[in-house]
C-alpha cells in the first residue's frame, strides 16, 4: 500500500473536500481522486461518499481514518527497525512560513551537513495545520509556534525564541512616540486569522487605539517592504527575518504606557512526538537549531520556560 494514500485520504477526511486537500497537497483533483478510488480498491469497500459539494467517510471510512494513523507510525517504525541509522534516511518536516524564511535555511544547512545522508521534505502551512499533520503522523517534527493549547505528553516542545510585538515605521518618523504613530499613521495589518495577528488586535484593543487600516495580509516579508515603501506602519512580531533595518524602516519597542499593556510575546520553538521512529534524526535536527540561535545571538529562554527536550 502506498503511504501517501492514506495520509490524502486523512486531509480529506480532515477538509470534506478533494479539491482542498487536493490544493493542500499541491495535486490536482482528479490525482486525490485516483488516490482515494485505489484505496478504495485496496481495502474492497467504499470509503468516502458525496453529499453535495463534499465528501464524507463511510461507516468504513471512519474506522479506516480512527486506525490509520497509529499504521502509519507503526509502518515508519518497521522502516526504522530494517535501517536503524540515523544518519541515512528521511525525515519530512513541517514549518510556519516566517521560519521558512528566516532560521530554518540556517538549520537546514547544518543539518545536512552533519547527516548528509538524511533527504528531509518540507511542507508549509500554518501552525495548527502541522500540528494536527505530526499528530496523525504525517509529519515527523514542525517548526512552529507552540499551540494556543497545551500540548499534550504525547509531545516533546523545544523552545528556540520568544518574539514580543515591536512596531515597524518609516525611518522618517522614528522620532514619534509608537503610540502616537498608531494613532495617526495608516495601519498594514498582520492577518488576523493567525496567532500574531491576533496578539496585535489584543494590543491595539488594550491601547484603545482605532487604527486606519489600509491593507491586511499574513507574510511578514511583504509587511516589511511595504513599510519600506511608506504605505504606513505595522505591529508585528519580532521575528528572526532580515528586517529592513537601515534602510527606510525602523524598529520600536511598543510601551508599557498610555492605556496598553506590555506587549505580549509568542513562543517559537519545535515539536514533534515522544513515540516518533524518527527521534534520533528528530533531536539532531534540534541540537542544529538551538546550534543557530545561540549564534547567530538571540536571547536565550526566559527562566522556567521549556528548553532542549521536554520532560
Amino acid at each position: 500500500m502506498e503511504t501517501q494514500y492514506l495520509h490524502s485520504f486523512l486531509l480529506v477526511v480532515e477538509t470534506g473536500s478533494l479539491a482542498e486537500a487536493a490544493r493542500r497537497l499541491h495535486l490536482t483533483s482528479a490525482a486525490v481522486a485516483q488516490q482515494m478510488r485505489t484505496l478504495e480498491r485496496e481495502f474492497g469497500t467504499d470509503l468516502l461518499a458525496r453529499a453535495g459539494r463534499t465528501v464524507a467517510p463511510t461507516p468504513a471510512g471512519h474506522r479506516l481514518a480512527a486506525a490509520a494513523p497509529q499504521l502509519l507510525r507503526d509502518l515508519a517504525h518497521a522502516r526504522t527497525h530494517v535501517n536503524q541509522e540515523a544518519e541515512v534516511g528521511e525525515l519530512t518536516i513541517g514549518t510556519i512560513n516566517t521560519a521558512l524564511h528566516s532560521l530554518l535555511p540556517d538549520i537546514l544547512a547544518r543539518f545536512v551537513a552533519e547527516l548528509p545522508g538524511v533527504t528531509v521534505f518540507l511542507q508549509s502551512g500554518t501552525t495548527q495545520q502541522v500540528y494536527h499533520a505530526v499528530q496523525q503522523g504525517a509529519l515527523d517534527a514542525a517548526v512552529c509556534l507552540y499551540p494556543s493549547f497545551a500540548l499534550s505528553k504525547a509531545f516533546d516542545w523545544s523552545l528556540l525564541r520568544e518574539e514580543s510585538l515591536i512596531l515597524l515605521a518609516p525611518r522618517h518618523l522614528a522620532a514619534l512616540a509608537p503610540l502616537e504613530l498608531l494613532r495617526t499613521q495608516p495601519l498594514i495589518r498582520y492577518d488576523r486569522s493567525l496567532g500574531g495577528g491576533q496578539m496585535v488586535e489584543r494590543y491595539l484593543r488594550a491601547a484603545r487605539i482605532t487604527p486606519r487600516e489600509r491593507f491586511e495580509l499574513s507574510s511578514l516579508v511583504a509587511i516589511s517592504m511595504m513599510v519600506d515603501r511608506g504605505l504606513g506602519v505595522a505591529v508585528v512580531p519580532d521575528t528572526a527575518l532580515d528586517w529592513h533595518d537601515g534602510q527606510n524602516v525602523v524598529r520600536l519597542a511598543l510601551p508599557a504606557q498610555g492605556g496598553a499593556p506590555a506587549a505580549e510575546s509568542r513562543r517559537f520553538g519545535m515539536l514533534w512526538l515522544r513515540s516518533s521512529p524518527r527521534l534520533a534524526r528528530i533531536r539532531r535536527l534540534v541540537d542544529c537549531a538551538q546550534q543557530v540561535v545561540g549564534e547567530r545571538g538571540y536571547a536565550a529562554p526566559r527562566p522556567g520556560a521549556s528548553a532542549g527536550y521536554a520532560e
